[in-house]
């Protein structure tokens, strides 16, 4: 046997000329598979679920076959008939590329639902430790470290090169880390994983589909890559259409789509096999804003409806809407993580609120000032301007003090410290720099 960085062969005699028993025929068939993978997404995506499985069956084959064939002296010469009969079934076997990768992916989210259902998976959906990669004299990914739990929408938030996408690459299992764990729903994930990755839903950043084929077409073609059966693929295509919000535009070619209808087909490719992990990678790059809002609104559902979201973005009002904690990360390093609120208390400001109206502006700053919230208050251009500490719980009470004190309010202005300011104060530069 030997292997190339594009085609795996198995070095055994031709025996039979039958094209589905040829050596050349599997080799082409692999050479094939693995050709459009380099060159096409939708291919790629597919490819990276069953490889490893392929790989793994064309390396070892059965040890009856290796017994036998050693025995018969196969190599040159042609041995016995029992062998030929071994080497053709197996040549079958290797053939048919996906097929033992089909079947690993439906055990694997089998077990994983099995262990869930009997509490034995009690750890986070995904954690990662000091994750390391360099490529040449590039330190892509410096020491990252999260988790992220059930339900929750955990958002890496940086610039461009900052190393968000090959983090990813690497929990995915499509890029090995050059040191660091990572583990999905308890389970070690490496490139050669196989059940792991089945947990994994990943949206790529670039479009993963076909443009000639309809959506309906589409979801079906990687409903059976990821071995669904074909009445639970056809209600799961059904079911997926409605929540990206297609299902009135599914017999349509996508290449008829616009970019943020194509954006969330490939978004629903990702979660035809109901994943416990959803790995979204910018998702809403080159979208307008209505297809952008359709996009987020799915993300939050998906949230809500228990699902584990890893949500890469250099949008920070994305950051904000959807994500319960956020990493914000710069130069390959996670700077810092936590919640928004948490993420704004290392800046250390405080919530400015500004009241404009006529009345007695004195003695509702004054009457303000007696809140323990509140840090400062004065009068100021026709207004009261107050430096407080969460501006909106506060803010109903604030119009009542002004109310009382014979105050008509005209104009509220809410000025808050925002991750913006976080990222500046952090990295030393603004987000979009």
């Amino acid at each position: 046997m030997t292997r190339d960085e594009s085609v795996w062969t198995i070095t055994v005699p031709a025996v039979s000329r039958h094209p589905r028993h040829d050596e050349s025929a599997v080799t082409h068939k692999r050479r094939t598979a693995s050709t459009e993978a380099n060159r096409t997404p939708a291919i790629a995506r597919a490819y990276v679920s069953v490889v490893a499985t392929v790989k793994r069956t064309v390396r070892s084959p059965p040890s009856s076959v290796k017994a036998e064939s050693g025995a018969a002296g196969l190599g040159p010469s042609v041995g016995s008939d029992r062998a030929k009969s071994l080497t053709r079934s197996w040549r079958s076997t290797v053939g048919k590329l996906a097929a033992p990768a089909y079947g690993a992916v439906v055990a694997a989210s089998e077990r994983i639902g099995r262990a869930e259902r009997r509490g034995l998976i009690t750890e986070p959906v995904l954690k990662c430790r000091e994750l390391h990669k360099r490529f040449g004299q590039l330190d892509a990914v410096r020491g990252v470290s999260f988790e992220i739990a059930e339900g929750e929408t955990y958002g890496l938030l940086g610039p461009n090169g900052a190393g968000k996408t090959t983090t990813i690459s690497i929990v995915c299992g499509l890029l090995a880390p050059d040191a660091g764990e990572v583990t999905v729903v308890g389970m070690p994930l490496t490139t050669r994983s196989v059940a792991e990755k089945a947990a994994i839903g990943y949206v790529p950043q670039e479009l993963a589909i076909y443009p000639d084929l309809s959506a309906r077409e589409n979801l079906r073609f990687f409903a059976r890559l990821y071995g669904l059966a074909p009445d639970t693929a056809a209600a799961r295509v059904e079911e997926v259409l409605a929540v990206i919000g297609l299902t009135d535009r599914a017999s349509e070619q996508t290449k008829s789509y616009s970019g943020g209808m194509q954006r969330r087909l490939n978004i629903g490719i990702g979660l035809l096999h109901r994943p416990r992990l959803l790995i979204l990678d910018e998702p809403t790059v080159g979208v307008d804003p209505q297809s952008r809002n359709a996009i987020l609104e799915s993300v939050e559902r998906l949230s809500g409806e228990g699902m584990a979201v890893l949500y890469t973005t250099h949008y920070m009002e994305e950051a904000e809407r959807l994500c319960d904690r956020i990493g914000i990360v710069d130069l390959g390093e996670l700077k810092a993580e936590g919640t928004r609120a948490e993420l704004v208390a290392m800046v250390g400001e405080h919530d400015r609120v500004t009241l404009e109206g006529a009345g007695d502006l004195q003695a509702a700053a004054r009457e303000s000032q007696m809140l323990a919230p509140v840090r400062t208050a004065s009068v100021q251009d026709g207004g009261i301007e107050l430096i407080v500490d969460q501006a909106r719980s506060l803010l109903p009470e604030l119009l009542r003090i002004a109310a009382d004190a014979g105050v008509a309010v005209s104009s509220v202005e809410v000025d808050e410290p925002n991750l913006e300011a976080v990222f500046l104060h952090l990295t030393g530069k603004a987000l979009r720099d």
